[in-house]
């Protein structure tokens, strides 16, 4: 007897690990991409103890999952676990993606992207030609410089309290652009059209030292961080800046980037910004 009729799809496994995870977006995100593109996945938030990732990702792979979002504090660790790196992820020292295929692990990252598009897409904004302030010098920041440069902007200064890791960061990309490193005390009479913040100061609720008149009225300040009003945010609308903007377009971004990297379909980003905007500043 045929049982063809009988036949149901396997619907694939997919997660993000992390520490703390529980308040992660990701799966109301990727669940939403899936019923937009008609997807059959499942997409699940998985808190991983400290010094246990490597086991949490060998038991992802033996249940047959196919693909990992990564989030703190573990993406450097995922850098060094994968077996085969993409040059984006190679350059940013960190994966934030994982394709998992007869058990080899694949490692991307997706964070630039998804900044990039985000400014590009989302708020209109110009990065070629343009002059560009990245505060922090950690692994936000390394994650995104490579997509930004490939944008060709005028020029990129990262700044950090710490000035030798800023201008390290800096020479590890200075093939890719015109890209500098220096401290919040060489900001002085300069001028910049994109200030973008990828600092942990906002989630200590703190402001890095900026000077007044960094930014022109018609530039834009992006803060990674989303959910609240940042000091930083506080102080480009104090500065008049016209376009400020919080990092949940970025999230969403680099999702859907993770989810066509998996699922080879691009979703509609901008029905489910709008809609978690909805949820979470209504």
């Amino acid at each position: 007897m045929n049982d063809i009729f009988d036949f149901e799809p396997r619907v694939d496994d997919y997660a993000v690990m992390g520490n703390p995870i529980k308040h992660s977006k990701s799966p109301q995100i990727h669940a939403m991409f899936a019923r937009q593109t008609q997807q059959s996945i499942n997409y699940t938030a998985i808190q991983v103890d400290t010094g246990g990732f490597r086991q949490a990702i060998g038991n992802f792979v033996a249940h047959k999952g196919k693909g990992l979002n990564i989030t703190v504090p573990f993406k450097e660790e995922a850098w060094e676990l994968v077996g085969e790196r993409s040059e984006r992820a190679e350059l940013a020292g960190a994966v934030n993606t994982i394709t998992i295929k007869d058990g080899n692990l694949f490692g991307d990252n997706t964070d630039g992207v998804g900044l990039v598009n985000d400014l590009k897409n989302n708020y209109q904004i110009k990065i070629t030609d343009r002059r560009i302030l990245l505060m922090g010098a950690g692994g936000a920041s390394r994650g995104v410089l490579a997509p930004l440069l490939n944008e060709q902007p005028d020029s990129i200064v990262i700044v950090n309290r710490t000035v030798s890791k800023a201008t390290a960061l800096a020479d590890h990309f200075s093939a890719l652009g015109n890209i500098q490193g220096c401290g919040y005390e060489h900001l002085t009479d300069r001028h910049f059209d994109i200030i973008i913040n990828a600092t942990a100061a906002s989630l200590q609720g703190e402001l890095p030292p900026l000077p007044d008149k960094l930014i022109s009225k018609s530039g834009c300040c992006y803060d990674m961080m989303y959910g609240k009003q940042t000091p930083f945010m506080q102080w480009a609308t104090q500065q008049g800046v016209q376009t400020i903007a919080d990092g949940l377009g970025m999230l969403v971004e680099q999702a859907a980037e993770s989810f066509y990297i998996w699922r080879g379909v691009r979703p509609n980003t901008g029905l489910v910004l709008n809609q978690l905007k909805k949820e979470i500043y209504s």
